[in-house]
């Protein structure tokens, strides 16, 4: 890593700011002055988040012979999230700061200053202790501030059904994906006659009202969940939570992040949620600091008994061998879309320094992330080159590599956008392509510039499309 690459690590803004200006990231309802930390994901960033969800789905359930995928409603009876603890338990302590009247969650700003677990077990009136004693300053206003006493926030957002509103149902958008592979087990297990162990899988939006969402698409009240509920005998539920652990690790290093900047934090059993007996974080070291990336929890059988118990409606599991009825202890590995993406973008983005003094920022992403395979460039815009170039880009398109045309500004500086985007490789079409050039030796040659290297081939443009497919395969 460059001196430069270490330097822009430590801020986000150069993430936010490349997101823009390159169609990764735009601010949600920008021409009406933005809402609330909402996001959209413009050409480029709707293809990474594609990429990232096609390889974890493909990696986590199509090509594993004991997990399924599932599809579930965003809208569930609401006894659902009276069963499952959410409308009694699922919410934060709010505080406001008497100075500058901002709202905060308290335990964050306790463990920004105390450490991950500092309120692990504690009532509001020790975390407002906590607050006093240890003089907690406002992020907002900056000043060490008298705060409200903590209450309760519930984090659900709530709706109706119904076509009055004073007559419709109260419901509330899933906080998380969960639930309904747990309210679907039964069906899956019977119907799609599947034997414990198995998994069911499950990619979808999710909805949190947080009180301070921050720090780009790190925390947002909108995002999308890749959620996976592995059903497992109970005795057996740690091993399969070190296996998963394991897989989880494994796969993040695949895709090419950083193992330096990757780490597994194990839940002290003071912090375990009520329903786990063993957690851990995957944690990335983002440029705002460290940072939970992926929750992977042994959940036993609390929810699966808990529905059981709230809808009256037998959940357990038949093994079929033994006649044994038990209901299967869980454990989740439970990882969000959007914080991956931001991983992937924070682990790839470099600016170096070239000789010469010039400066290109890139993006190393791995090929298998890259929203953007191959670039084809005429060198320039006279028609014997655009008509071949042109030809070559349907024919990525064709064969189903993501692949961009461009020709306009110089060909340096295509490669610089190119670069900022990620692309792996860039394919360009010159005069001795179309044998109007000064080496008659090159006609039908391409020159393949790799980006990460910046070094260049000649390749027959006939075998080009088979040369990149054979470097994606890699």
């Amino acid at each position: 890593m460059s001196e430069k690459k270490a330097k822009v690590a430590d801020n986000i803004q150069h993430i936010v700011s490349l997101c823009k200006r390159r169609g990764f990231i735009f601010p949600g309802s920008e021409i009406y002055d933005g809402l609330a930390n909402t996001w959209d994901y413009g050409p480029y960033g709707v293809e990474l988040k594609k990429n990232i969800k096609d390889l974890w789905w493909r990696h986590f359930v199509t090509t594993r012979p004991d997990v399924v995928g599932l599809d579930s409603s965003i809208l569930l009876n609401p006894q659902t999230w009276v069963a499952s603890g959410h409308v009694g338990n699922f919410s934060d302590p709010l505080v406001d700061c008497l100075a500058c009247h901002e709202r905060f969650r308290a335990d964050q700003l306790l463990e920004e200053k105390l450490g991950e677990g500092c309120c692990a077990g504690k009532n509001f009136d020790e975390i407002h202790q906590m607050m006093v004693d240890n003089k907690i300053e406002c992020p907002s206003c900056r000043k060490p501030t008298e705060w409200t006493k903590p209450r309760s926030f519930n984090l659900m957002f709530k709706t109706r059904i119904g076509v009055v509103e004073d007559s419709g149902a109260e419901v509330y958008l899933r906080p998380e994906t969960a639930q309904g592979i747990f309210l679907d087990f039964k069906s899956v297990a019977e119907n799609c006659r599947q034997k414990v162990p198995f998994g069911i899988g499950q990619i979808g939006k999710s909805f949190r009202n947080e009180i301070t969402p921050g720090n780009f698409i790190f925390r947002t009240r909108e995002f999308e969940q890749m959620e996976l509920e592995f059903f497992c005998k109970p005795g057996t539920e740690m091993e399969w939570f070190a296996y998963w652990k394991k897989y989880c690790m494994d796969w993040l290093y695949g895709l090419g992040i950083d193992p330096a900047k990757l780490r597994m934090r194990d839940h002290d059993p003071k912090e375990l949620s009520h329903y786990s007996n063993g957690t851990s974080d995957v944690e990335y070291e983002f440029p705002f600091g460290w940072g939970e990336l992926w929750g992977i929890a042994s959940r036993t059988d609390f929810d699966l008994k808990a529905h059981q118990t709230h809808s009256k409606k037998d959940l357990t599991y038949r093994d079929a061998l033994t006649n044994e009825r038990y209901i299967p202890y869980v454990v989740e590995p439970s990882l969000g879309v959007d914080r991956l993406l931001l991983v992937a973008l924070c682990d790839a983005y470099e600016e170096q320094e070239l000789e010469g003094g010039d400066v290109r920022t890139v993006l190393h992403f791995s090929p298998k992330l890259a929203p953007v395979k191959v670039a084809v460039l005429p060198l320039s815009k006279k028609e014997p080159l655009t008509a071949a170039a042109g030809d070559l880009y349907r024919t990525f398109l064709a064969h189903g590599i993501a692949a961009e045309y461009d020709e306009t500004q110089s060909i340096g500086r295509r490669y610089r956008r190119q670069d900022e985007l990620g692309t792996p490789w860039c394919v360009t079409v010159d005069f001795d392509t179309v044998g109007e050039g000064e080496k008659p030796e090159q006609k039908g040659m391409v020159t393949v510039r790799e980006r990460d290297s910046m070094k260049q081939e000649l390749v027959p443009i006939d075998s080009v499309v088979a040369r990149i497919a054979e470097l994606l395969a890699k």
